[in-house]
């Protein structure tokens, strides 16, 4: 490997990305470095830009440049309806489906106390004032279906329910276009449990 407290430093900071091990970081370092100069300029103009003027939304917590986001701040959303995920990547696949026009509340992360996550590391008081605002009547738990992602969507509804709102799960079943016996064994008995 070349001598350089840079390209180690460069190695180092794209190892903190998820999924990036030595291997893969010291092939994006040199690709930048040999071959992407302009694009190295880019990606670190990008990220320094982005890191010094993305904030948390005042009201539904995902990233945003503004106080108030633009999906909080649309009057053709149903402010009725508020769809709890863990992520702002969780927000954008749910946007993406075309399916949903209500708001958001983005935990940014989930329970588990494994790993010293609690209630009030990912803003549960905020979510709780927030469905109670007098506005919102049903709140639709669509953390992931992991242990983690179970055990918090349980603790929100069992908190909510007490509160007059409709608590509802995204449905978890057999994926559209696949055949049902490359399926695993859990998503087939999901899909029964929670047939319509």
């Amino acid at each position: 490997m070349a001598d350089s407290d840079s390209l180690d430093s460069l190695i180092q900071a794209l190892r903190r990305l998820p999924g990036v091990g030595v291997k893969s970081a010291s092939r994006m370092a040199f690709h930048l470095l040999q071959h992407d100069r302009e694009g190295a300029l880019t990606l670190s103009g990008a990220l320094a830009r982005a890191a010094g003027s993305i904030k948390h939304c005042a009201r539904c917590h995902t990233f945003t440049e503004a106080e108030i986001c633009s999906t909080c701040l649309d009057p053709r959303r149903d402010g009725s309806k508020l769809c709890v995920v863990e992520t702002p990547a969780d927000q954008s696949a749910v946007e993406r489906t075309g399916a949903y026009k209500g708001l958001y509340f983005v935990l940014m992360g989930r329970l588990s106390p494994l790993d010293g996550i609690g209630p009030k590391d990912i803003g549960l008081k905020k979510l709780f004032d927030r469905a109670g605002d007098g506005i919102v009547a049903e709140v639709i738990l669509a953390t992931n279906f992991t242990a983690e992602g179970e055990a918090t969507a349980h603790v929100i509804a069992e908190v909510l329910r007490g509160r007059g709102l409709q608590i509802t799960r995204l449905a978890r079943g057999v994926p559209v276009g696949s055949e049902l016996e490359y399926v695993d064994l859990g998503t087939i008995a999901h899909a029964l449990v929670d047939r319509r």
